[in-house]
């Protein structure tokens, strides 16, 4: 079932302050891993169920997708699903 994904405000701007971070080193590289993470989140259209279940959260309609070194969170609604947050895997939700 194909649905529509949404970034959240908080979702785009993490993925902003991780490239412009990225970009301190290299522009490609910070390029390269925006389009990975652009990616990866539009083929939540298709396959919304593919990621993991957050572990902090343990909730089905809350799922991530691993993409490098960071968590991709998002919701799976019916008809869309929304990018939560963008964070680095090392950093538990809990913390936030």
């Amino acid at each position: 079932m194909a649905r529509e994904v949404v970034w959240s405000q908080e979702a785009a701007a993490d993925l902003e302050a991780i490239a412009e971070y990225i970009a301190k080193d290299s522009a490609f590289y910070a390029a390269a891993f925006v389009t990975e993470i652009r990616d990866a989140s539009r083929t939540l259209i298709e396959f919304a169920e593919r990621g993991r279940v957050v572990p902090e959260l343990d909730n089905p309609e809350v799922r991530e997708l691993l993409i490098k070194d960071y968590r991709l969170i998002y919701f799976v609604a019916e008809k869309h699903v929304t990018v939560l947050a963008v964070i680095h895997g090392a950093k538990r939700l809990s913390a936030m």
